[in-house]
């Protein structure tokens, strides 16, 4: 995995799949079984943590209960060798910068106890900052925070970084959070990267099953793939990434946003259903759909927008028509 200078990357991936562990092998907060840690092409691996110059935000903020704001984000620099710490007035003047940098300057004499828990995350940020590092590493750093404040600092930390530009590497589990602010990201599951790309490639065109699946909702139908064409029920789709295969078993991968809904087949091909469950949410409405031939089992997702929704008049236990828009194929699975 390479990460370039002053990008914005996420580490994605369930529980247990080996983001923080990654993130801490970089910090050399952890040793590697085998492999390197390189920064600037330089061999790192067995460097210590004090050499490597990163920044590192926990998730639970870590801040020093009996120091002001001030003295947290002025700590590093303090505890500094002598030969390169700076001036008293040199400290008083970055942590000051920071504290605007990070809106909060006004706290600077407060105590975390008295700080929110956004604001605590983000004098967390600061003191990372502080020491100038080469990489800023986050773990899960909005986990502890509850939604709406974590859209803010999200949004925030988008903003902050396209100011400064430092390297930075931030762990989640969150699929939104990481689309939306990374530069890139890195699909990881069982110690393994199963995908790295934007987040419209990775989310758009999935590597995988798994990739598929991890990010957002997906329904998936059973079908067959024969020399670049498709059969899901009575629907036959082109399939030319597929050519070569002849007669495989294989599932297609629909995103809800990417199904048409219609009381009629309109003379095409198309899989019957009944609406099980109706959902409005804001501009979107949410249907859960049975097969007629499969009632009650694999509910089928499909999101349309309010307008067409009144357009088509439709009520629980409707029967419906609906059309993949767009679908992935991956030949010879089995589930």
């Amino acid at each position: 995995m390479d990460i370039q200078p002053g990008e914005l990357l996420a580490l994605l991936g369930p529980s247990g799949s080996g983001k923080t562990t990654l993130l801490r092998v970089i910090a050399g907060l952890e040793t590697v079984d085998s492999g390197q840690v390189l920064f600037n092409n330089e061999d790192a691996t067995h460097q210590h943590i004090h050499e490597r110059q990163v920044g590192f935000v926990f998730q639970h903020y870590a801040l020093f209960r009996n120091m002001t704001i001030f003295e947290n984000v002025a700590f590093g620099l303090r505890v500094r060798p002598k030969s390169v710490r700076p001036d008293n007035e040199e400290i008083n003047k970055r942590v000051t910068d920071l504290l605007k940098l990070v809106q909060l300057d006004w706290l600077g004499d407060r105590y975390p106890h008295q700080l929110s828990g956004g604001q605590r995350q983000r004098i967390a940020l600061a003191r990372a900052l502080a020491v100038e590092p080469k990489v800023l590493l986050l773990d899960e750093p909005f986990g502890a925070l509850d939604a709406k404040v974590r859209k803010e600092l999200r949004t925030w930390l988008r903003r902050l970084h396209d100011d400064m530009h430092i390297t930075s590497v931030f762990v989640t589990h969150d699929q939104e959070e990481a689309l939306e602010v990374s530069d890139r990201v890195v699909v990881m599951n069982e110690g393994r990267i199963e995908q790295i790309g934007t987040p419209d490639k990775v989310y758009e065109k999935p590597a995988n099953p798994f990739v598929y699946e991890f990010l957002g909702h997906v329904n998936l139908f059973h079908g067959r793939v024969h020399k670049g064409r498709a059969w899901i029920g009575d629907i036959e789709i082109d399939a030319p990434d597929h050519a070569e295969a002849e007669d495989l078993a294989a599932v297609a991968y629909v995103r809800p946003h990417d199904i048409e809904v219609d009381r009629e087949p309109n003379g095409e091909s198309a899989l019957a259903a009944q609406i099980v469950h109706i959902l409005s949410v804001g501009p979107i409405v949410r249907l859960e759909l049975a097969r007629e031939e499969n009632q009650g089992k694999n509910l089928i997702q499909v999101e349309i927008s309010k307008e067409r929704f009144r357009g088509l008049q439709l009520e629980k236990g409707d029967r419906v028509f609906i059309k993949p828009r767009r679908l992935d194929l991956f030949p010879h699975l089995t589930h």
